[in-house]
């Protein structure tokens, strides 16, 4: 009980921000509420499945990572004034996605480790 709340308490946290917003644009506040709700229900019912996922696939948790510090960077630099272009930003999610993607597929198919070879001397 205590993950379900765990989850419940951040993902409301983390769209807090969203929330806000859709609130200041829509003018169903019904609507709003429901749809929150929906997603916290949602969010609690897949937690378990995506915790195993994420237990079996622990790279996954580090591509993730690597993808909100990406988009905090790039939000950090638009807010100083800096342009980067989107484009640059998806293709290289796109390909660390594909390269993790590949990774999986090949550890899938070897059951042996990778072994690295002895540093020269």
């Amino acid at each position: 009980m205590s993950t379900l709340l765990q989850i419940a308490i951040l993902d409301i946290v983390f769209s807090l921000d969203s929330v806000i917003t859709a609130v200041g644009i829509s003018q169903h506040l019904a609507v709003m509420i429901i749809a929150i709700m929906i997603a916290v229900v949602i969010m609690m019912i897949s937690s378990s499945a995506i915790g195993a996922f994420i237990d079996t696939h622990p790279t996954i948790k580090i591509l993730a990572l690597s993808f909100l510090i990406l988009v905090g960077v790039t939000l950090t630099a638009e807010g100083l004034d800096f342009h980067i272009p989107k484009g640059y930003i998806y293709f290289s999610m796109a390909f660390s996605f594909g390269v993790e993607m590949l990774n999986q597929k090949i550890r899938k198919r070897t059951s042996t480790p990778v072994h690295l070879r002895k540093p020269l001397t």
